[in-house]
C-alpha cells in the first residue's frame, strides 16, 4: 500500500458510495475508503470493492478507522455516505478524536436539514468545519456526474470546491452542477425540496400514462413513442427519458415489465419533510403533499381492492380524439409541472428569508439542470426569471411562463374535467390546477373561514374596509363577551 497520503476519504459503500469513490478517483483523485461493517453482516465488504470493482485504481482500502483518517491529506476532507438519522451522529463522535483543527466532514446523505444545523455548530466548535451537501442523481449519476448542493461551514468551500465540481455533472454550456449553497443545513434544505419536486413529477408523469391507458386504450409502445416525443420538446427531462424507457422495456418471460409490477409505491421521507417543512413556513405546497399522500394511498392496495368492489364504477366508453386527448394530457402535465416547480421554488426564497440563507435561486435552477432526478429543460427558464431585472413575486407571474400558462390552459382544464367525468382519479392534475386557479383570484371564501374562527374562538378579523393589520372582534351571538383572542399566524 502506498505510503502517499490521499486527497479525500469516503465512509460507506453502499451503492452511492461506491460509485462517488470511483467518479472520484477517474478524475485523477486518490481516494481512502473505510465501511462501517456489522459483524457477522457486513464483513468483507471493503475487500470486495477495492479486489472487484477498485481493483487497480487509486483507491486504498481500510477496516480499521484510525488508519484510514491518518491516510487522508491534512486539512482532511471526509465524505460520509452513510444512513440518515443516528448513524450520522455516531460515526462522528468517533471521527471527532481522529480529526486535527480545520479538518472538513461532508455529509452526503439524505439528511434533516435541521440536524445538519445542529452538526455545523457542533463540528465547528470542536474547530472542524463540516458541509452538509446533497447530493442527486441515483446510481448512475454517484459514478458519472450528480447535482451536488453543498452548504455549511463557509470556510470548507475552497477546500472542498474543486473535489465536488469535478464529480458534479455538467449542464449543456459546461457549467458544473455543483455551487455553494449557503449556511447552515441550506444544502440538506434544497436537496428535499428537489425530492418533493422528484415526488410531484413522478406523480404527474403516472397520471399521464393513466389517462393514456384508460381512457385512450393506448398500448405500451404507442404510450413510449408519445413520451419519447415528448423528450424532445419543451418536457424534455429524466423522468420523461426514462419513462419511453420503462414503458418498452420487456422481461426475460417476454411481457412488458411495467405492467408486472404491483401498483403500491414506497417512500423515504424526503417527500413527507418537505411538505412538513412547508408547513412550517406557512407556505403551500399542495400538488408535492397529494404526490406524497397518494403513495401512502398506493401501499394501501387491499383496502383499494376492497373499495373498488364496494363502489362499481366505470368510465363512460366514451370515444375520444386521440392525438387532441394526447396533446390535453400535454398542456396538463407540462403546466402541472410548472405549478409545482414554482411552489417548490416559492418555498425556497421563503425559507431563505426566514432563516437568513441568502440563496441563490438562479445557482439553484441551474445546479439541477445536470445530474439530478429532476433535471429538466425548462430550468434554464427558471434560472433566468429569476435573474430578470423586475424579478417576479412568483414564478408564475415571469412574463415567458405567464404566456406558457395561458396556452396551457384550456387543455388543462379539460384533461381534468374529462377525467371527472370519467371517474378517473388525476389527484396531482387537480391539485395543481385548483392552486392555481385559487392563486389568481383576487378573493377567496377565507372571509367565510375568518368569520367562522371568529364566532367560535374570538380569532378576530381585518376589513376590506380597513387598513391591513387592524384587527377586529364581533360578539356574533350578542350574549358573548368583548374579550378577544391573540392574532397569529402558525
Amino acid at each position: 500500500m502506498s505510503n502517499k497520503k490521499t486527497d479525500i476519504g469516503l465512509i460507506g459503500l453502499a451503492v452511492m458510495g461506491e460509485n462517488l469513490a470511483l467518479n472520484m478517483e477517474s478524475k485523477n483523485w486518490q481516494v481512502s475508503v473505510y465501511n462501517r461493517t456489522v459483524p457477522g453482516v457486513e464483513e468483507g465488504v471493503v475487500d470486495r470493492f477495492v479486489n472487484g470493482r477498485a481493483k487497480g485504481k487509486n483507491i486504498q482500502g481500510f477496516t480499521d478507522i484510525k488508519d484510514f483518517v491518518a491516510s487522508i491529506e491534512a486539512p482532511r476532507k471526509i465524505m460520509m455516505m452513510v444512513r440518515a438519522g443516528s448513524a450520522v451522529d455516531e460515526l462522528m463522535e468517533q471521527l471527532f478524536p481522529l480529526l486535527s483543527p480545520g479538518d472538513i466532514l461532508i455529509d452526503g446523505g439524505n439528511s434533516n436539514y435541521e440536524d445538519t444545523n445542529r452538526r455545523v455548530e457542533l463540528t465547528e466548535s470542536k474547530g472542524f468545519f463540516f458541509v452538509g451537501s446533497g447530493v442527486s442523481g441515483g446510481e448512475e449519476g454517484a459514478l458519472n456526474g450528480a447535482s451536488i448542493m453543498p452548504g455549511g461551514s463557509a470556510a470548507a468551500w475552497p477546500h472542498v470546491k474543486p473535489i465536488l465540481q469535478s464529480i458534479a455533472a455538467k449542464a449543456s454550456d459546461g457549467t458544473p452542477c455543483c455551487e455553494w449553497v449557503g449556511p447552515a443545513g441550506s444544502g440538506h434544505f434544497v436537496k428535499m425540496i428537489h425530492n418533493g419536486i422528484e415526488y410531484g413529477d413522478m406523480q404527474l408523469i403516472g397520471e399521464a400514462y393513466w389517462v393514456m391507458k384508460k381512457l385512450l386504450s393506448l398500448n405500451n409502445e404507442e404510450m413510449s413513442s408519445i413520451f419519447a416525443n415528448w423528450n424532445e420538446g419543451k418536457l424534455r427531462s429524466y423522468l420523461i427519458e426514462i419513462t419511453a424507457n420503462i414503458l418498452k422495456h420487456k422481461d426475460k418471460a417476454g411481457g412488458y415489465l411495467v405492467d408486472k409490477i404491483l401498483d403500491a409505491a414506497g417512500q423515504k421521507g424526503t417527500g413527507k419533510w418537505s411538505v412538513i417543512n412547508a408547513m412550517e413556513l406557512g407556505m403551500p405546497l399542495g400538488l408535492i403533499a397529494t404526490a406524497v399522500f397518494e403513495r401512502s394511498l398506493s401501499a394501501q392496495k387491499g383496502l383499494r381492492e376492497t373499495a373498488a368492489k364496494a363502489y362499481q364504477h366505470g368510465h363512460l366508453q366514451a370515444v375520444y380524439n386521440k392525438p387532441e386527448l394526447v396533446k390535453d394530457i400535454y398542456s396538463a402535465l407540462y403546466a402541472s409541472k410548472l405549478v409545482s416547480y414554482a411552489q417548490g421554488f416559492a418555498v425556497l426564497k421563503k425559507a431563505s428569508d426566514t432563516f437568513g440563507w441568502n440563496l441563490n435561486l438562479p445557482s439553484i435552477a441551474r445546479m439541477w439542470r445536470g445530474g439530478c432526478i429532476i433535471r429538466s429543460a425548462f430550468l434554464n427558464d427558471i434560472a433566468a426569471a429569476f435573474e430578470a431585472v423586475d424579478k417576479p413575486e412568483h414564478l408564475l407571474l415571469a412574463p415567458y411562463f405567464k404566456e406558457e400558462m395561458k396556452k396551457l390552459l384550456p387543455g388543462w382544464k379539460n384533461l381534468v374535467a374529462q377525467s371527472m367525468r370519467e371517474e378517473l382519479p388525476v389527484p396531482a392534475f387537480s391539485s395543481a390546477l385548483n392552486y392555481f386557479f385559487s392563486m389568481v383570484s383576487d378573493r377567496l371564501p377565507a372571509n367565510l373561514v375568518q368569520a367562522q374562527r371568529d364566532y367560535f374562538g374570538a380569532h378576530t378579523f381585518e376589513r376590506v374596509d380597513n387598513l391591513r393589520g387592524v384587527f377586529f372582534h364581533e360578539n356574533w351571538t350578542g350574549h358573548g363577551g368583548d374579550t378577544k383572542s391573540g392574532t397569529y399566524n402558525v
